[in-house]
C-alpha cells in the first residue's frame, strides 16, 4: 500500500494485535457476504434459468410460445420491481437496528419464498392461481434481494482494513458468481432429464437444494458482529430517525451517482436470462451446453472479481469500474454475433471474456465504491435504494429484449444495443462520483449532523 492511501488517516498507526483483529472481523464479514451472496443469487438466478427452460410451459395457457416466454420474464421482472421497496425497507432497518439482524432477515426471507416456489402447483392443476402464486413468491425474492447486497457491502466495507475496502467487499460479488455456478450446475441434470419429468417434478428439486444454502449462510451471518463504525453511532444515540429523509437531504448527487453506475447490471442479468433463451428456443443451442457456459465464466469470475478490486485498491475505483464497462459495451457485440451463428468455442469465448472480464472488472468495485460514497448515518439506505432502482431496469431488459428480438435468430442487435446503451449509462454515473479509495473511513460520505441539530428525536 502506497503512503498516499494513508493520507487523512489517523496519525498513529493501529498495534498489531488490533490490526490482526480487525483482519479477523474483515475475513468473518467478506465469508459472510459470499455465503449471503450465493443463496440469493443462487435463488434468484434459478428462477431466471427456470424462467427461460420451464416456466413459460407449465405456469401459462397452451398458445404462442414466444407470448409465454415474454410473460414468464415479466414475472422475473416483477422481483426487480420489489427490489426498490425492499431497499427502502431494508435500508431503513439497516441504519436504525443495524447490518447484522437486517442481513439475516433478507436472508431467511429469499430461502424461504425460494422453497415455496418449488412446491407451487402448475397450470394444470391450479389455473391463474400457478401464475398468480409465482408473482408473489418473487415479490418475496425482489424484497429480499432490495436489502442484501447493500448490507453486505456496507458491512463488510466499514470492516476491512484501510486499502483493502474494495478487496474484501468484493466477495459479496463472487458470492453470486458461486450462487449462479451452483443455480447452473442444479439444473444441468435436470436439462438432461426426459421432458415429461423435467416439466413434472424435475424443475423442482433446484428449488428445494436451497435449503441447504440456506442453513450453513444462516449459521455464519448469526455470528457476526456489527461493525465499529455502526455501534459507535448507536452507543452515543447518533443515529437519524429517518434514514431516507435524511440521504436525500444530504447525498442527493450520491443517490443519483449510483443509480446511473447499477445499469452495468444489465450486462449480466442479459446474458443469464435473455441469452439463455434465445441460444437455445431461437437458436437451437442446447441448454445443457449454455449452462456449461454460464458455469465456466462465473466460476472464473469468483476469483478475477477479488483480482480486480484488489487493483482499484491501488489504483483507484473509477479506471477499473468505467474501463470493464466499456470493454462490456463491446464484447457484448461480440457475444451475440457468435450465439447467432451456435458456434460453441467462440461462445465460451466471448461469455467467459466478458463475464470473467469486463464485467467481473466493474462489478467487483461497486462494493466497496457505494458504500463508500455515503457517511455511516444514512450508508445502508442510500446505497441500497440508488442500486435497486438502476437495477429495477434490468429486471425488464429480457422482456424489451424477447419483444424485440423475436423469433429471428439473426436479428441480435436491439439485445446488444440495449446492455450498450445501459453502459453509457453507468459510465456517466461513474464520471461524475468521487474517488475514494484514499478516503479515511471516518471521513467518507457528506456531513450528517446529529438528529437533535434538527429538532429530532433520534431513537
Amino acid at each position: 500500500m502506497s503512503s498516499h492511501s494513508l493520507t487523512g488517516a489517523v496519525a498513529s498507526a493501529p498495534s498489531p494485535a488490533a490490526s490482526d483483529h480487525q483482519l479477523k472481523r474483515a475475513k468473518k464479514a467478506s465469508l459472510a457476504a459470499f455465503l449471503g451472496g450465493a443463496l440469493e443469487y443462487y435463488d434468484f438466478f434459478i428462477y431466471a434459468t427456470a424462467a427461460s427452460l420451464i416456466f413459460s410451459r407449465i405456469f401459462f395457457p397452451e398458445g404462442d410460445p414466444t407470448v409465454a416466454l415474454i410473460q414468464s420474464f415479466a414475472i422475473f421482472g416483477v422481483g426487480y420491481v420489489f427490489r426498490p421497496l425492499g431497499a427502502f425497507v431494508f435500508g431503513h432497518l439497516g441504519d436504525k437496528i443495524g447490518r447484522k439482524n437486517t442481513l439475516v432477515m433478507t436472508l431467511v426471507l429469499m430461502g424461504g419464498a425460494t422453497f415455496l416456489i418449488g412446491v407451487l402447483p402448475d397450470f394444470s392443476t391450479a389455473g391463474y392461481w400457478a401464475p398468480v402464486l409465482l408473482v408473489l413468491m418473487r415479490v418475496l425474492q425482489g424484497l429480499s434481494a432490495g436489502g442484501e447486497t447493500a448490507g453486505a457491502s456496507a458491512l463488510t466495507m466499514e470492516e476491512s482494513p484501510v486499502g483493502r475496502r474494495a478487496f474484501f467487499p468484493s466477495f459479496a460479488m463472487s458470492g453470486i458468481s458461486a450462487g449462479i455456478v451452483l443455480a447452473s450446475l442444479a439444473f444441468l441434470p435436470v436439462a438432461a432429464m426426459p421432458e415429461e419429468a423435467r416439466l413434472a417434478w424435475g424443475w423442482r428439486i433446484p428449488f428445494w437444494l436451497s435449503l441447504i444454502v440456506l442453513i450453513v449462510a444462516y449459521l455464519v451471518r448469526r455470528s457476526l458482529e456489527e461493525p465499529e463504525v455502526f455501534e459507535d453511532k448507536a452507543e452515543h444515540d447518533d443515529l437519524v430517525k429517518l434514514p431516507f429523509a435524511e440521504m436525500f437531504r444530504t447525498h442527493p448527487a450520491q443517490f443519483f451517482q449510483v443509480t446511473l453506475m447499477s445499469f452495468q447490471t444489465v450486462t449480466n442479468t442479459f446474458m443469464q436470462a435473455f441469452g439463455l433463451a434465445y441460444a437455445t428456443l431461437v437458436v437451437g443451442v442446447p441448454a445443457a451446453t449454455m449452462l456449461w457456459v454460464s458455469i465456466l465464466g462465473n466460476a472464473l469470475a469468483i476469483f478475477t472479481q477479488p483480482l480486480f478490486a484488489s487493483i482499484s485498491d491501488r489504483i483507484g475505483r473509477k479506471p477499473m469500474f468505467i474501463g470493464g464497462v466499456f470493454g462490456s459495451a463491446v464484447l457484448i457485440f461480440v457475444y451475440f454475433s457468435v450465439l447467432s451463428t451456435g458456434n460453441i468455442p467462440m461462445i465460451f469465448l466471448a461469455s467467459t471474456l466478458i463475464t470473467a472480464g469486463t464485467y467481473a472488472a466493474s462489478n467487483s468495485i461497486y462494493p466497496g465504491w457505494f458504500p463508500e460514497l455515503f457517511n455511516v448515518r444514512v450508508r445502508y439506505s442510500g446505497m441500497a435504494i440508488g442500486l435497486q432502482i438502476g437495477i429495477l431496469c434490468a429486471g425488464f431488459t429480457p422482456s424489451i429484449g424477447t419483444a424485440l428480438v423475436g423469433g429471428d435468430p439473426a436479428n441480435w442487435g436491439p439485445a446488444a444495443w440495449i446492455v450498450a446503451g445501459s453502459s453509457v449509462i453507468a459510465t456517466i454515473g461513474a464520471l461524475w462520483a468521487k474517488e475514494t479509495y484514499r478516503t479515511p473511513l471516518d471521513q467518507l460520505g457528506k456531513p450528517v449532523h446529529h438528529p437533535e441539530a434538527h429538532g429530532e428525536i433520534s431513537r
